[in-house]
């Protein structure tokens, strides 16, 4: 692969520089809205950055200086059956749990609102950074529906059943002080370092084990929805995969030379 590689699509851009794919909702006179034409195209690069070994994380964020991602597009649900709602719903909840389950970090470059489905995509997400000006929030309750995308279930996770509740309840959005506060958002940064934050982030994890960083991500991921005794059993049985690595065999060595370790990502 060559240092830098790039793709226009429809509704996004799509890059790769070194080991970070690049990932930018594109459609910025409608807040970058997810319609079903930019879904279908978020899981299709998803799927590359997570199929393509030189990728080792992804910075996903919004195109302007407006919004992340203002939601889905609601011209798009108004003549939706019941049947077609579910199919979509389940839609962005497959890329919402590609996302998470990368296996790879992903970071979320929140750059203005993030909100509805915005707000469900940057859930997904491993890390995720804001911008002073970024909002937050669940609006579904004010036209009629709830959350599509996770919302109901990754917001309570993240910051607690009755925070998530009073958001998705009200319909309010907060601000990314707030968002911080109650564990939403990792980090607030200066506008014009969010890319470069995003990066150095991800290149401090690039410099640990590949498949460390991503039994990591599996053992917590899936010990959430687990009693404490069942999520420590994963973490035994993941832990013996990373003895068998010859990264772990590496780092060892590395670390008795007093060198930094040299991984191959087996």
């Amino acid at each position: 692969m060559s240092s830098a590689t790039a793709a226009t699509r429809e509704n996004l851009l799509y890059e790769k520089k070194g080991a970070i794919a690049y990932v930018t909702l594109n459609r910025p006179k409608v807040l970058n809205a997810l319609n079903k034409a930019t879904i279908a195209e978020l899981d299709e690069v998803f799927k590359d950055a997570r199929n393509d070994p030189a990728v080792r994380g992804v910075i996903l964020t919004g195109a302007g200086d407006r919004s992340f991602a203002a939601g889905a597009d609601i011209g798009e649900m108004v003549d939706d059956t019941p049947v077609e709602a579910e199919t979509k719903t389940r839609q962005g909840q497959r890329l919402t749990t590609l996302i998470e389950n990368l296996g790879k970090p992903v970071v979320a470059a929140v750059n203005g609102f993030a909100l509805g489905g915005g707000c469900e995509l940057a859930m997904s997400c491993t890390i995720r950074l804001a911008v002073e000006t970024a909002k937050f929030g669940q609006p579904e309750v004010t036209i009629g529906i709830i959350p599509g995308y996770g919302g109901t279930q990754r917001l309570p996770r993240l910051v607690g059943k009755g925070r998530a509740l009073q958001l998705i309840l009200t319909g309010e959005m907060i601000d990314a002080h707030e968002a911080h506060r109650i564990g939403l958002v990792n980090e607030i940064v200066p506008a014009a370092d969010l890319i470069s934050r995003s990066e150095a982030i991800l290149n401090r994890i690039d410099a640990n084990a590949p498949v460390a960083v991503k039994l990591a991500i599996e053992a917590a991921n899936r010990g959430l929805d687990l009693s404490l005794a069942d999520g420590l059993n994963i973490e035994a049985t993941l832990f013996a995969q990373c003895v068998a690595t010859e990264d772990m065999k590496e780092g060892v060595a590395a670390f008795r030379e007093k060198r930094k370790p040299r991984f191959l990502g087996r």
